[in-house]
């Protein structure tokens, strides 16, 4: 087995991989106080509730932006797993060329999850992440990231619209029956699902009219990848294990095993 930890600003996603079998996923939240120990002891909790042993694992592989968690995610692996687990930096082999001005400012959540849609789709792609930010890749013809689009995350706006005003509650994030909306809270709901809807739309239009390419897949991922799909033609795929089975992959390629 290994496992593969995908770090984001606001949750860390956890897969577990048994061969090709993916025996276990979950996440838990971003916590930069947390020490080695408090993660390694909410890992092993998580690990034994579903009879999965530590020393089964045998490797490991982390994709972070979040460089301050680095050495405690590391550390965790080593002390709770005994694995060394590879780090998504330069060096590691990943066969994506990046045509990007500085390729070391591309954030390792992306790489991954273009690594991961090239494979299972082709190319060429546009590859959307609803995460913490909502990130637009471009993958062209010959298979290489050529650029992309960062906008604000569908949650951080949220927040930023309740913490900016008085008045505004705390909602769930979901569709609303109607654009029109005789309350509060559908009121918000429709602009934050309907609104980040026509900004998706607007942006894959752009890009597809700009690479004079209207047969790009657009492939969607993240956590509010589903409900965002459901009020636009223009996600054709959405893939919620896009970025780690991606890591899996890439944890095989650097591999002497693999």
């Amino acid at each position: 087995m290994i496992i593969c930890m995908d770090v984001g600003n606001t949750n860390i996603k956890y897969a577990i991989f048994d061969g090709d079998n993916l025996a276990l996923s979950f996440r838990v939240a971003t916590d930069y106080k947390k020490t080695s120990d408090e993660y390694g002891g909410q890992l092993i909790s998580i690990l034994g509730n579903n009879k999965i042993k530590t020393e089964d694992i045998i490797g490991g592989i982390i994709s972070s932006v979040v460089p301050q968690l680095d050495y405690t995610l590391e550390r965790m692996c080593h002390t709770y797993l005994n694995i060394t687990p590879k780090m998504l930096a330069p060096g590691l082999k990943t066969g994506l060329n990046i045509k990007a001005d500085n390729a070391k400012e591309v954030g390792a959540d992306r790489v991954v999850n273009n690594v991961s849609a090239i494979r299972k789709y082709g190319a060429p792609l546009i590859v959307v992440d609803f995460g913490t930010a909502t990130t637009f890749n471009i993958i062209d013809k010959k298979g290489e990231f050529i650029g992309g689009v960062i906008a604000p995350g569908i949650k951080g706006s949220l927040d930023s619209l309740v913490n900016g005003t008085a008045k505004l509650p705390r909602v769930e994030i979901e569709r609303p029956s109607s654009i029109i909306c005789k309350n509060t809270v559908t009121n918000m709901q429709a602009g934050i699902v309907f609104g980040f809807a026509g900004l998706v739309e607007y942006i894959v239009k752009k890009i597809k009219r700009e690479m004079k390419c209207d047969e790009m897949k657009t492939v969607a991922t993240g956590g509010f990848s589903e409900i965002i799909a459901k009020e636009t033609a223009c996600i054709d795929k959405v893939d919620k294990l896009l970025t780690l089975e991606g890591l899996k992959y890439l944890y095989e390629l650097n591999s002497t095993e693999a």
